[in-house]
């Protein structure tokens, strides 16, 4: 049985402080695999330490983890893919049996479940909007992914080759779950412990518009991948609004076979219109995006199932 090639990557922005630590830890724990730092603008050591501690360090100019993944999943060719983050706070040691799990299944996402095991591992804001967040998702696109903002993952080939990465910033693990939704790709997951951070790291999110960031990031992606159910939704509320304006003129005309408010009349007929091009919007918007999601469908078949 041949081996699959491993890649771990670890996208980075100063962590001088613990990436030493975590490129040792996943070397003993994955020693056949290639583990790989993409150093993203930092100021500190973050490179060099990384470099010392047995890394391949590659360096993206444009700022943000989402510009980092794009990379990576362009430029770095294995079987399968561990992405983590470069701040110590995920267990390396589990890493074998996520990769045997994704093997075993095959899975194309093995996601980890964070076990807090500090309170200061994680913020009460980010608890909160992680929660609202994974929340969303799970409502509009299906409820098989947990702990969606989570940075510890497996991932396929397949997955990695099919997956136009199009988010910047944190948002990134977000496209992430919703591509592996929509094309209904074989999810799995384990749970680990999330421990705080180093003495000296210090962490790049930032609550509250990080949580917008993914917010809007969301809303665009209902209105991409579910164009029908949007412009649908905001044609019925125009068809209501329209309801809501013309009840009493027509009401009045009935009674009186007049029409005494005429711009009330003229503006719910807008309205109306309105409502029918979103919703004929929507329904060309839906066939397009079939077409989208078959074209990356296409691009996930052209690769092999993960297991051994």
């Amino acid at each position: 049985m041949t081996e699959p090639k491993i890649a771990v990557l670890l996208p980075c922005h100063n962590e001088e402080a613990a990436i030493g630590a975590v490129v040792r830890a996943f070397r003993a724990a994955l020693p056949t695999a290639d583990i790989y730092v993409f150093d993203n603008n930092s100021t500190d050591d973050t490179a060099a330490i990384a470099r010392a501690a047995g890394a391949i360090v590659r360096q993206e100019s444009l700022q943000g983890k989402g510009y980092v993944v794009r990379r990576m999943f362009r430029d770095i060719q294995a079987d399968l893919y561990v992405m983590a983050d470069g701040d110590d706070t995920y267990d390396a040691t589990l890493a074998p049996a996520m990769i045997a799990l994704a093997q075993r299944g095959p899975y194309d996402l093995v996601n980890c479940v964070r076990r807090e095991t500090d309170a200061a591992a994680y913020r009460s804001g980010h608890r909160f909007g992680n929660h609202l967040l994974t929340g969303a998702v799970r409502a509009i696109f299906g409820d098989r992914v947990e702990d969606m903002l989570s940075g510890y993952k497996v991932l396929s080939r397949r997955f990695v080759k099919s997956f136009p990465v199009l988010a910047t910033g944190f948002d990134i693990e977000t496209e992430l779950a919703v591509h592996a939704l929509e094309l209904a790709l074989p999810i799995a997951h384990v749970e680990g412990e999330y421990r705080p951070r180093p003495a000296g790291s210090a962490s790049k999110l930032r609550t509250w518009s990080d949580g917008w960031r993914i917010l809007r990031l969301i809303l665009r992606l209902l209105r991409h991948e579910r164009p029908l159910a949007f412009f649908g939704a905001l044609g019925l509320a125009a068809f209501l609004a329209a309801a809501v304006l013309i009840a009493p003129v027509i009401a009045t005309y009935l009674r009186t076979g007049l029409v005494p408010r005429l711009p009330t009349a003229v503006l719910a007929t807008g309205i109306v219109l309105a409502g029918a091009l979103s919703l004929t919007t929507g329904v060309i918007l839906d066939t397009v995006t079939r077409g989208r999601r078959e074209t990356r469908l296409l691009a996930y078949l052209r690769h092999q199932a993960p297991g051994p």
